[in-house]
């Protein structure tokens, strides 16, 4: 039972890390908004492809704009810290109760 116990835990801690990460990209390209970066970079796209399949259905149903401002990474973010508290801690908790 302790491989079980031993496998959760390592699919809540990859899963934590991958929203994480994710948490950081959306970071970026809120920070990326501020500024024109250059479309053509790399990064800059990676950053895009990655996050746009997430902000753009949001921002999509609710159209907050204030003032040119877009609530879609605040609403992510949100969403990443619940699933992080929600989902990563119920998993390590399974793992825990299951030893």
């Amino acid at each position: 039972m302790f491989i079980l116990a031993n496998f959760v835990a390592a699919v809540a801690t990859i899963i934590d890390y991958i929203l994480t990460f994710f948490l950081w990209l959306v970071v970026a390209r809120a920070v990326l908004s501020w500024v024109s970066p250059d479309p053509y970079n790399p990064i800059v796209r990676f950053i895009h492809n990655v996050t746009e399949p997430v902000l753009g259905p949001i921002r999509r149903r609710l159209p907050l704009h204030f003032g040119g401002i877009d609530f879609s990474p605040i609403i992510v973010f949100l969403a990443v810290i619940f699933l992080q508290q929600f989902l990563v801690a119920s998993l390590r908790g399974l793992a825990r109760t299951a030893l």
